[in-house]
């Protein structure tokens, strides 16, 4: 087979490049990850496949392993072995749970972040804006995906509201994720060669808008709680599903908990770190200092309070995570543990 008759073979499966790795060695992608292995795709075969040695040593960072949406180099065996883990393209992680800092690898060489939330009692735009905080630093495109609009009335004016408070361009859209001609405008992000991933949380639909995308009914669903409209994990594990449409999907068990990295930058509140820059002060607090342009903007209406409690939590978290991040380097690097600076709030005038 050529390089021209493979390239086209792996295009079933997210390949995006031009060439191919130079050497014989087998080419697939990571499909799914299990506790006993991994499962594969070459864009003609599925297998099952063991990691080589090296990644199984003790104290290897997590995401130097091979993850769900990883092109990786296969050498022949029974089983067959992971030797190589291909550079990636994009990455969308998020820290672990729990007190010790570790970066969550979620999946790799994606294009697209499909952020589902549902218009029942799912719906909260802060959660939305945390996962798109998280989007920042992935390289992939975020789009937010409203599901069951079939319970609202309202739908159009709750779409309204998150356009105005999410940044310009951001794709946003509503729809019935039980309905195939609903769904069918997801299909421009999910043509030959598209990679997305499908996050959000238990119960916002996101394995009955897989299924409809399918075309059959793969992946198990379940009933969502009535007072809260949360669901229990019917993904148990991440799984890359090849579509008709010709796209590859990630879908994902529900995520109850989004930590930061510590390395995000926000940039989904640009305009609030731009008010900041007209206050009097440049160290001001925007509390009651004279000058406050953040102030005069919640004053006026332009900036609501939900949305900038919800920037001061982001940014606290971010820079709490990075001081835990910088920590660990320290350490890894035989240094002593630091201690986040504190600097001092004097007022100092603009010039």
């Amino acid at each position: 087979m050529t390089d021209v008759q493979n390239i086209e073979r792996l295009r079933r499966i997210g390949w995006r490049g031009e060439h191919l790795p130079s050497g014989d060695l087998r080419l697939a992608r990571v499909v799914a990850q299990h506790r006993t292995g991994y499962e594969l795709h070459d864009g003609e075969l599925a297998f099952s496949a063991q990691p080589a040695g090296h990644f199984l040593k003790r104290g290897l960072d997590p995401s130097e392993r091979p993850a769900v949406g990883d092109f990786v180099e296969v050498e022949a065996g029974k089983p067959p072995h992971i030797v190589r883990v291909l550079p990636r393209r994009t990455v969308l992680s998020r820290a672990a749970a729990g007190e010790r800092y570790e970066r969550q690898l979620i999946a790799a060489n994606i294009d697209y972040v499909l952020v589902l939330t549902g218009l029942d009692g799912d719906f909260n735009p802060a959660r939305i804006e945390r996962y798109l905080s998280l989007t920042e630093d992935s390289g992939a495109q975020p789009v937010v995906l409203l599901s069951k609009l079939d319970t609202r009335d309202d739908a159009e004016e709750l779409l309204a509201a998150l356009r105005a408070r999410l940044p310009d361009g951001t794709p946003i859209h509503a729809i019935n994720g039980k309905e195939a001609a609903s769904a069918e405008l997801l299909t421009k992000y999910l043509q030959l060669g598209d990679s997305a991933v499908l996050v959000g949380s238990s119960g916002a639909g996101k394995s009955t808008l897989t299924n409809t995308l399918l075309g059959v009914d793969k992946m198990a669903t379940n009933t969502v709680r009535s007072h809260d409209s949360r669901g229990r994990h019917t993904t148990t594990h991440r799984a890359l599903l090849q579509l008709p449409s010709g796209g590859c999907l990630i879908d994902t068990p529900g995520m109850r908990e989004l930590k930061l990295t510590g390395e995000e930058n926000l940039d989904l509140f640009a305009d609030i770190e731009a008010l900041a820059e007209q206050c009097r002060f440049a160290d001001c607090g925007h509390g009651s200092e004279p000058g406050c342009a953040v102030q005069a903007a919640l004053d006026s209406g332009e900036l609501t309070p939900e949305r900038w409690r919800n920037y001061l939590k982001l940014r606290d978290e971010r820079e709490d995570q990075a001081a835990t991040l910088e920590a660990r380097l320290r350490r890894q690097r035989g240094g002593r543990p630091i201690d986040r600076p504190h600097s001092p709030r004097g007022k100092r005038e603009r010039e």
